[in-house]
């Protein structure tokens, strides 16, 4: 895996970063870290997944999800920058900068124990993602990427889904075009993992310990989980798809989904892209 001690500084218990990270970026990540932490000490597992709310996204909020969030947001409060976050939605500040941030990906993991979770954000300057930075939260590790700066880490340059080490949200048997879906993709592979969090997934697949990742046309994701990939991956050489072709872009409805594919090169994230949604409308029309 790829070094980032090299990188800079230590920062509030983060791994290392450069100097000229966003500042902004940077305190929402060192907050996030920071409330994690102190919400896996305070509270049990059962209170950590109770649900709170319901979030901008129209999912439930976890006593996790709004402590992590609320830190975050309380972090960004002396930088002029808009801020799309999961729970909270749009905070518009009139500002050319926005911060589109998944404060705690892989929140069922962290209610439960599960040490892979991850913070995710990434600036967009007048709708345009520039930067990104992804953190470990259990393990502080972090992977910087900025669109005009060299990054130290490269795919591993697959270019076909047969062999491929594969990650994958779980399958959603309940509907047939994507389970059909799911089952196309994980028979191609060498290998399928279900790790649950979208944002460190996407993270292995930059630095070439996986070779792409997916959901298999659920229409899971949102902005939040994919923002940070569209420039991280992007960099190391790979690329970020919809398997439906949506572009994935700066929306500030939270609602708007996509079935986000991210892979080591643009071939086999159009090759991954085409066989999930093939199997879905075969499976479709089936039925």
């Amino acid at each position: 895996m790829t070094d980032t001690t090299a990188m800079g500084g230590t920062t509030g218990g983060l791994g290392s970063l450069p100097e000229n990270a966003n500042p902004a970026l940077v305190a929402a990540a060192k907050g996030a870290a920071e409330a994690y932490r102190a919400a896996r000490a305070a509270h049990d597992r059962r209170a950590l997944a109770e649900t709170v709310a319901m979030g901008a996204d129209g999912t439930p909020t976890m006593r996790i999800d709004r402590i992590v969030e609320d830190a975050v947001i309380d972090a960004l409060t002396k930088h002029p920058v808009n801020i799309l976050s999961e729970e909270s939605g749009w905070i518009d500040k009139a500002s050319a900068y926005s911060l589109v941030i998944d404060p705690l990906d892989g929140s069922a993991n962290g209610a439960a124990g599960v040490p892979l979770t991850a913070f995710a954000g990434a600036v967009a300057v007048d709708g345009e993602f520039t930067e990104s930075l992804t953190v470990w939260l259990d393990t502080g590790r972090v992977w910087w990427a900025h669109r005009d700066t060299p990054t130290p880490y490269r795919t591993s340059g697959r270019t076909t889904l047969d062999g491929a080490a594969l990650s994958m949200l779980r399958p959603h048997t309940a509907k047939p075009g994507p389970a059909a879906a799911w089952w196309a993709a994980a028979s191609r592979a060498a290998r399928v993992r279900i790790l649950s969090t979208t944002c460190l997934e996407a993270a292995l697949v930059a630095e070439g310990a996986t070779d792409a990742f997916a959901d298999a046309c659920s229409d899971t994701h949102r902005l939040v989980d994919l923002a940070a990939a569209q420039v991280m991956v992007t960099r190391a050489g790979g690329a970020v798809r919809d398997v439906h072709g949506r572009g994935i872009v700066l929306d500030t409805d939270l609602t708007r989904r996509w079935s986000g594919v991210v892979a080591a090169t643009p071939d086999l994230a159009d090759e991954l892209a085409e066989v999930l949604a093939d199997a879905q409308k075969d499976a479709d029309q089936a039925d």
